[in-house]
């Protein structure tokens, strides 16, 4: 499938982008991730494996925008809404001890 990443034309498939990622050590996520098998990558880091651009040059949502269209799931993750802290703070009625 035609993608457009970084103002560039790419010719994207699920085979091409998994074979891409195989091997590929994830980085820690904090943000906008794509779900590739079992594993977790960071979208920005997806686009610089299948683009081999420099991650300066695109945007994540342009990576989440063609992943999405090519049949993978891709999610948010805010470092503030993680781990118990920020959950338990939210409940009503209840108070945290720091």
């Amino acid at each position: 499938m035609r993608c457009v990443i970084a103002r560039f034309p790419f010719e994207l498939t699920k085979d091409g982008v998994l074979e891409a990622m195989k091997g590929v050590r994830p980085e820690p996520v904090t943000g906008e991730f794509v779900i590739i098998g079992r594993r977790e990558y960071p979208a920005m880091q997806v686009g610089a494996v299948i683009t081999r651009q420099d991650r300066r040059d695109f945007s994540a949502r342009e990576v989440v925008r063609a992943m999405t269209r090519l049949g993978f799931t891709c999610r948010t993750r805010s470092a503030a809404t993680d781990g118990p802290v920020p959950q338990a703070s939210a409940l009503p009625g209840t108070s945290t001890v720091v």
